[in-house]
């Protein structure tokens, strides 16, 4: 058998296999050299963009702080300048590379120098400029003279930034009204936060290009916008009568063993405020000492019934109305029965015949629910909001509380008579002492204000917004309670509220409040017969009935005192009124 014949083998084509092998390098070629031509011609300008967009670098400056002031110009708050100061490991071992004269150099050489500055060791300072970091903190909040001692230094890779460290010279004194920031620099409450717009500023940027340690590039871009400083906002207060209102309250508040206690100061012409002051309080520079509880402004954040002091705005709208005089009579007994509600005094007492004026000086609930049912629910509620009861002040700090004011149609049963006497209706300090300021200016009751203005490059102050102002009571009522204010504080020793050589006015205020405790209090204002200053001293959380007479108006007549002869305001010899209070 015949084996097949198989044919010869193929022979390879060597020029076709090198024809494709150089079509295929020519495609390459062509790739290549299209996208150098996309890269290097058509594509360049974006290229080059984003190559020095990552080159670039945006640093900010932050702006400093307005300062807060006082009336008359003491800093309460204020912001001064500190350095962080940083560092780019990578440029450190230039220093004194190109100085044949050094024995010295790079990061040992630095180390040695920066260490006295910084208060570090040598050895600490060589760690920390040793590595391969292009930005790190050597330290912060340095002061301007260091930050200059070691910039002069010119060593590569060393800078700082300007900061802002918020200091508050006086302490706890005006705390609670002035509030502070977070560790971010935030304002977190009072005139820091209200007044943030005008203290902030306006942080500013600096931009440059930057090589690849980190190094400024002197031909590349540099562009700075300068930052600018916040505003000095002059608040309305007085530093020395803010010391002294918080030492009497703190001092109050410990003797008698309460939760706390609140003295507010107002002119009576204007509604400036004067003082207003809280304890316990706080201290700014070290808010992290006092409970959270205790940092904000219990004297326009925490309510309370007045008490008597209510008794005031209850005679004042009937006198208002006409339908009472201060010699009007009544018969006051301990207890009385109203429509099936028994309302009784503070105290047993045998029945009293007491003219308007006694219902006052004797602070006589029954007496003064006689009064008060000469109007209707609805004059007397009326009334009270034109008071600025159930309404915030408009003062300017954060979280006010508007108080409790129940509608007239919601005097259900024993509200409808409490309410004549400061109970079933809620107020905080600065709102009813804003209220009785009324009476010592002519019977308008004017917005109370805490700021001033803001101060100007010059020096002059950029007044606030006149404060709204309201009439509430004619004239004459204004003058009537007045005198009957003047009657409830006699000549003879005994209302602890007296201050030699001055005619006060003023009334005692004790309520008891939901949890059985109680709350003291007296407002009153001097000189009686042309009245300057409007002061309410309250002691909160009384564990024990302790009369306003007895708890605050000590307090109150040693402040004031103090207040008078801090505003210079002499005594006007006038002897105090005296009017018929019995019958």
């Amino acid at each position: 058998m015949m084996m097949p014949t198989l044919p010869p083998p193929r022979l390879g084509r060597p020029t076709s296999r090198h024809r494709l092998l150089v079509a295929a390098i020519m495609i390459a070629i062509l790739l290549l050299a299209g996208r150098l031509v996309w890269v290097q011609g058509l594509n360049a300008e974006g290229l080059a963009a984003q190559a020095q967009k990552e080159r670039t670098t945006t640093r900010t400056i932050p702006a400093l702080r307005g300062d807060v002031l006082d009336r008359d110009g003491t800093v309460l708050a204020t912001s001064v300048e500190r350095y962080d100061v940083f560092v780019n490991q990578r440029q450190v071992a230039e220093y004194l590379e190109g100085d044949s004269s050094a024995t010295e150099k790079g990061v040992p050489a630095a180390a040695k120098l920066l260490a006295p500055l910084l208060g570090w060791t040598v050895e600490d300072t060589q760690a920390k400029l040793t590595g391969d970091r292009q930005f790190m903190f050597l330290s912060k909040g340095v002061d301007p003279t260091v930050r200059d001692a070691i910039l002069d230094l010119r060593i590569p890779g060393i800078g700082a930034d300007r900061v802002a460290d918020r200091i508050y010279p006086s302490g706890q004194v005006a705390g609670n009204v002035i509030g502070f920031l977070n560790g971010a620099g935030e304002p977190q409450a009072g005139i820091e936060l209200s007044a943030n717009e005008e203290l902030q500023g306006r942080d500013g940027k600096t931009t440059y290009e930057r090589g690849a340690n980190g190094q400024i590039i002197p031909t590349g871009i540099q562009d700075t916008t300068e930052a600018v400083d916040g505003q000095d906002v002059v608040l309305t207060l007085d530093r020395d009568l803010q010391w002294k209102a918080q030492e009497q309250i703190a001092a109050t508040v410990q003797q008698y063993g309460a939760d706390g206690g609140s003295i507010v100061a107002l002119n009576a012409k204007t509604g400036e405020v004067l003082a207003l002051a809280d304890y316990p309080t706080f201290d700014p520079n070290d808010v992290g000492a006092t409970d959270a509880e205790h940092r904000g402004n219990p004297s326009i954040q925490s309510i309370f019934d007045p008490g008597s002091t209510g008794k005031l705005l209850t005679v004042a709208s009937a006198i208002d109305q006409g339908t009472v005089t201060p010699a009007s009579q009544y018969t006051a007994p301990y207890t009385m029965d109203f429509r099936g509600h028994r309302i009784k005094d503070s105290h047993p007492h045998d029945t009293k015949h007491l003219t308007t004026a006694g219902v006052l000086h004797d602070s006589s609930n029954t007496g003064t629910v006689q009064i008060a049912e000469t109007l209707t629910p609805q004059v007397r509620y009326d009334y009270l909001r034109a008071f600025g009861l159930g309404q915030k002040t408009g003062i300017e700090l954060p979280a006010e509380s508007a108080g409790l004011l129940p509608k007239p149609e919601d005097w259900n049963g024993r509200t409808r008579y409490t309410t004549a006497f400061g109970q079933g209706y809620s107020v905080t300090a600065l709102q009813v002492v804003s209220a009785i300021s009324t009476f010592a200016n002519d019977g308008v009751r004017v917005e109370p204000t805490i700021v001033r203005g803001v101060r100007q490059d010059d020096g002059s102050i950029r007044p606030s917004a006149a404060p709204e102002q309201t009439r509430v009571v004619s004239s004459q009522t204004a003058a009537t309670m007045v005198q009957l204010m003047d009657n409830d504080v006699p000549d003879d020793g005994t209302q602890n509220a007296n201050i030699p050589q001055y005619a006060v006015a003023g009334k005692t205020g004790t309520a008891q409040t939901a949890d059985g405790q109680y709350t003291s209090s007296f407002i009153g204002f001097a000189p009686a017969d042309d009245p300057e200053i409007v002061v309410g001293v309250f002691v909160y959380g009384l564990d024990t009935f302790i009369s306003g007479n007895t708890a605050a108006s000590p307090t109150w007549a040693r402040f004031m005192e103090f207040a008078l002869q801090n505003q210079r305001i002499a005594p006007t010899g006038k002897p105090g009124v005296e009017l018929e209070n019995e019958w």
